[in-house]
């Protein structure tokens, strides 16, 4: 692939939501920083704005996917919105079909579908959402597929339909952070999405399985390959460094149990964390872009240049809404300078 090809300027930026919650804040305050990060975005030029489901983290308030971007839809005119992703073992494919059917004919040609087949949750707060559903991550590509019925238009005598849904053909992604859903975006020939915001260790390998083994499908012509990037931008490289600390305590918490709630950023992580934790920390953010302008520039052509990605989505985990929006602008202003 050509130098020109690979440049940063040709690949498309986007954000992935998770709606976080301050330890002073509360949800309703969450989803509200979220419209308005959708707001702020779409008019800086980002291609689509996605949603993670999460269940039973108080961190997290885009448990209610589907809602949460009806909301959005609602609050927005133009940039596209999608799940990153609905964890399908969750749910039963119909209503699914329903809800984002629902969604794509109340905006249509603004919604899409990116679908993961982890439970997004522990294993009790899985239970209690499929209660007796014998959902699993096992029945992943059958319940891919069953959504790719229901979603295509009804067939004569078709015994189960989608209303809404049928016929409103919701674009598919399929998302991952191992091997097994590469393979199943390039057998079903769909766009990918590789979790590499939190656990890039199998990247390279990932896409390059994907992109081997792709089939040209009706939605997809050729391999489409999105990543992860955690963004911690701000003017200089100190103050990015100072306030990705809110981040690292962010994920410092789920390591050991905590709270998964925003706090401050601190002038120091020293003291706060043991050996084992900060080396699980910098795993989890081994992908992440911080910094001031240039070093965010730098570290988004160094990503596009080893992995020749078609697009990058970001996470932004900032105590202050304002500085979430300054990251998403500079990084915008990297693309662009």
């Amino acid at each position: 692939m050509s130098n020109e090809e690979s440049s940063l300027t040709n690949v498309k930026l986007s954000v992935l939501e998770l709606a976080p919650v301050r330890d002073t804040g509360d949800t309703a305050e969450a989803l509200h920083n979220a419209l308005a990060l959708a707001q702020h975005v779409e008019a800086l030029g980002y291609s689509r704005f996605w949603v993670a489901e999460h269940h039973n983290m108080d961190g997290i308030a885009s448990s209610a996917v589907a809602v949460l971007l009806g909301y959005l839809a609602a609050g927005t005119k133009s940039i596209r919105l999608g799940s990153g992703g609905i964890m399908l073992p969750n749910h039963a494919p119909l209503v699914i079909a329903e809800q984002f059917g629902t969604l794509e004919t109340l905006y249509p040609g603004r919604i899409e579908l990116g679908l993961g087949r982890a439970p997004g949750s522990d294993q009790y707060t899985a239970h209690a959402l499929r209660r007796a559903r014998s959902g699993s991550a096992e029945d992943f590509p059958q319940d891919v597929a069953e959504l790719q019925h229901y979603l295509r238009p009804a067939k004569p005598g078709q015994r189960v339909v989608a209303t809404p849904g049928n016929g409103t053909n919701v674009p598919l992604w399929l998302l991952g952070s191992s091997l097994f859903s590469a393979q199943l975006a390039a057998e079903l020939g769909l766009p990918y999405a590789f979790a590499s915001h939190f656990a890039p260790r199998f990247m390279q390998q990932a896409i390059t399985l994907y992109r081997d083994n792709f089939k040209p499908s009706a939605e997809l012509a050729k391999p489409y390959v999105m990543l992860g990037v955690p963004l911690l931008a701000a003017e200089t490289d100190e103050q990015a460094e100072y306030l990705a600390t809110t981040a690292y305590q962010r994920i410092l918490a789920l390591v050991r149990g905590d709270s998964l709630k925003m706090k401050p950023p601190v002038h120091s992580m020293q003291g706060l964390w043991l050996p084992h934790e900060q080396q699980a920390v910098e795993n989890f953010f081994a992908m992440a872009v911080v910094g001031g302008p240039d070093k965010v520039k730098a570290g988004l052509q160094r990503i596009v240049n080893e992995t020749q990605a078609d697009e990058l989505i970001f996470t932004c985990d900032l105590y202050n809404a304002s500085d979430r929006l300054k990251s998403f602008e500079l990084a915008m202003q990297a693309k662009q300078s």
